[in-house]
């Protein structure tokens, strides 16, 4: 990819946190492994009304105006990764569909949301 800023838009799917991206073939992603609290913590942090249905979240490896959050990487497990984020004390994994989006795990990743107008 050569974007500096990626969008997705996250929305609930059977209890956690999905997405779909058809220029990359993601159809219903999850996040799991604590990445689904770390959204819920952002989106309720935001007040993102009805998030659930759906709200705009950017992202980068490097920092931009407005980014509400920052995730350190930890390390690499299963070919996914483990980030830290300090903002909640919480910690993620982000599964290998992160390489659809990055060459290589980034050191930092970061994030913001919107709602979806």
């Amino acid at each position: 990819m050569n974007n500096s800023l990626m969008v997705i838009f996250p929305y609930r799917l059977h209890d956690t946190w999905v997405f779909d991206d058809s220029a990359v073939g993601l159809q219903q992603e999850p996040f799991v492994n604590g990445i689904p609290e770390i959204i819920d913590l952002l989106v309720e942090n935001k007040n993102i009304a009805n998030a659930e249905q759906g709200f705009k979240l950017i992202f980068s490896q490097t920092p931009f105006p407005g980014c509400d959050l920052e995730l350190d990487w930890r390390s690499e497990e299963y070919g996914g990764n483990w980030y830290y984020c300090q903002q909640y004390d919480r910690e993620g994994w982000l599964c290998p569909a992160l390489f659809k989006y990055f060459d290589r795990a980034p050191q930092k990743i970061y994030c913001q949301a919107e709602a979806v107008k």
